[in-house]
């Protein structure tokens, strides 16, 4: 990830996007970010509470659930808004941004400008139409089909601890499998390089 404080670039951005009319008027320090791909544009794990603009490249939008099963929401473009729901809500603990490829976004800190933005109805019903658009898709969302080993290394990363599993009893119910199983997937993953094990029930997921 890297930002981007150019304020010719910015201004270049913001004109080409189809929002710079809702933007124009409010008083915001705007900053572009770039992604290479695989990186996370959003996730649970930012500190950072900020709004986005897809400017260009693309993102796909998921859902991990405790089991570690995935859930495809949509794929963003060309102004796909991320962030619109932590403007009136706290980061959701599932959702989850990838860069499919290089992505350029225009971004802004809610936390800086949250009054401004809830005072400003064009930026409200920019938001609603936002919302309402994803509310839709996730009406028809369906899991991707997964292997319990993909799902044993979906819940490593995104649902334990910097990556360490600990617990086998207690992980295997939430992956909806026996204690058995998971021990002979984490064994072969052990075997393969993906884990590895730090003590009695306890492994940490290695770079994949």
């Amino acid at each position: 990830m890297k930002r981007i404080y150019d304020k010719e670039k910015i201004a270049v951005c913001l004109g080409k996007s189809k929002y710079h009319a809702v933007f124009d008027p409010l008083d915001i320090d705007f900053y572009l970010v770039k992604y290479e791909k695989g990186e996370l544009v959003s996730s649970p794990f930012q500190k950072e509470s900020f709004f986005q603009i897809v400017e260009q490249g693309s993102v796909d939008i998921y859902v991990i659930r405790d089991d570690g099963t995935r859930y495809s929401l949509s794929n963003g473009t060309r102004d796909y808004l991320l962030g619109d729901m932590d403007i009136f809500y706290p980061q959701s603990g599932n959702i989850y941004a990838e860069a499919a490829e290089c992505v350029t976004c225009i971004a802004f800190s809610i936390e800086s400008n949250r009054e401004k933005l809830l005072s400003n109805s064009r930026f409200l019903e920019m938001i609603c139409i936002s919302l309402s658009a994803k509310i839709e898709a996730m009406t028809t969302i369906d899991a991707a089909p997964a292997s319990l080993t993909e799902r044993v290394m979906s819940y490593m990363k995104y649902k334990c601890n910097d990556g360490t599993l600990k617990g086998i009893e207690q992980a295997a119910f939430h992956l909806h499998c026996s204690a058995r199983q998971l021990q002979r997937i984490l064994n072969q993953s052990e075997a393969a390089g993906f884990v590895k094990k730090l003590g009695k029930g306890t492994y940490k997921l290695m770079s994949l």
